[in-house]
């Protein structure tokens, strides 16, 4: 199963439309997880044309995206694999202490909010941010997340850029 994540795409601003290099990504996609702050639902429709969609309520993000059906925060199954989500994981010091107590069946955790991309583990849990695609801030390139998993195991975790 491949999952493309993405995170912090702050439309209409930031994402007018998805970009070219985000769209090759997501047309191999089996599912697609947004980590919050979309900012309008027009996205997550958006990307609902290429594979399905879950995602998380971000700080930036209106009435529509929850009326969409975002909430805070998730817990899904994905090819056996246990996801978490959250917009905002918290301060540094400490975060995968907190997201195992926070998510403690999770296999893995996946958030936003910072715009940096991240892959850690600690604490029993690996813990994922994959930037943001469209407002790279301090970062070099806008980047996006690859899973691949397969029965149950996350064979593999990428960040990729995308600008």
């Amino acid at each position: 199963m491949k999952v493309v994540v993405l995170a912090d795409t702050h439309a209409p601003r930031r994402w007018k439309s998805c970009p070219p290099r985000v769209a090759e990504h997501l047309r191999q996609a089996d599912a697609i997880l947004h980590a919050g702050d979309v900012c309008t639902a027009d996205v997550l429709v958006e990307l609902s044309a290429y594979a399905p969609v879950h995602a998380v309520l971000g700080n930036n993000d209106g009435p529509d995206v929850a009326d969409w059906g975002a909430p805070e925060t998730l817990e899904l199954n994905l090819d056996g694999l246990k996801v978490a989500m959250i917009h905002d994981s918290g301060p540094k010091g400490g975060r995968t202490a907190r997201m195992r107590r926070r998510f403690p069946e999770a296999d893995l955790v996946v958030f936003g909010h910072s715009h940096i991309p991240m892959d850690l583990t600690g604490d029993g849990v690996r813990v994922f941010n994959p930037g943001s695609p469209t407002d790279r801030r301090s970062q070099p390139h806008g980047t996006l997340g690859v899973l691949e998993i397969e029965d149950g195991r996350l064979r593999e975790a990428r960040i990729t850029p995308v600008t």
